[in-house]
């Protein structure tokens, strides 16, 4: 290769490094789209460590990846402080799905509030899940404790299902409050339909991670799988506050 044609190809990689290290949020999502199309890209920034990015995916997954995007990085970033290993990939996730549960207007759950309440959980529910059902008798129980309970729609059999149907049910009822307290004591559900928020709902729990019933997500964006009983899931929430 003659010298004029060594310059310029290390012009053009000059070049391309300068351009990579200007905009690497770019760089970054060129090289992901390329492995996936539909990659679900929300936000790319610096992570807390040197060199490493942070890409946050729609429902809140966190991936990790060079500034360049050449190497990738799937699972949790710790970071020693104070003698302990704080889980930085949690605490991230955590947040990005709080902040999607908190935009759920209150008109689109069925909420079961104490008069001044504490904190609240957000629950994904089914009607016919047996620990569903236990959860929500321990309601008044929570309530008192000063646990404000929000639910959202998870039939966890699928939109084409019995349960999503009564699901559909109790979102149009005229008292909500009332139907879901018959679905959960296995009473009937009378019938009824409207525009309902049940589909998006059950799309929004499988974004974040929910992948059976109850799904607890608590104020702070931490989910916690399955049934807890009540003196302890309200200690848990109430301590999510701080």
């Amino acid at each position: 290769m003659s010298l004029t044609r060594i310059s310029i190809a290390l012009a053009l990689a000059l070049g391309s490094s300068a351009t990579l290290a200007a905009d690497p949020d770019q760089v970054i999502r060129q090289t992901l789209k390329s492995l996936d199309g539909s990659l679900p890209i929300e936000a790319i920034a610096e992570s807390p460590m040197p060199g490493v990015y942070q890409v946050q995916l729609q429902g809140g997954r966190q991936l990790y990846t060079s500034a360049d995007g050449q190497f990738l990085i799937q699972g949790y970033l710790f970071q020693v402080k104070d003698g302990k290993a704080v889980n930085l990939t949690e605490i991230e996730e955590s947040r990005a799905v709080a902040k999607q549960i908190n935009a759920i207007p209150a008109k689109e759950m069925v909420v079961f509030a104490p008069k001044d309440p504490k904190t609240h959980i957000t629950v994904f529910t089914d009607t016919d899940c047996g620990y569903c059902q236990k959860l929500h008798s321990e309601v008044p129980e929570l309530n008192r404790l000063g646990v404000e309970v929000r639910y959202v729609a998870f039939p966890r059999q699928g939109l084409n299902s019995p349960a999503a149907k009564e699901l559909v049910s109790v979102w149009c009822a005229k008292d909500q409050q009332d139907a879901m307290n018959r679905a959960k004591t296995r009473q009937s559900v009378a019938d009824a339909s409207c525009d309902n928020p049940v589909a998006k709902q059950y799309q929004l729990g499988q974004m974040i991670g929910v992948n059976g019933t109850p799904a607890i997500v608590l104020a702070n964006g931490k989910m916690i799988p399955g049934y807890q009983p009540a003196p302890q899931l309200a200690k848990i929430a109430l301590e999510s506050n701080d």
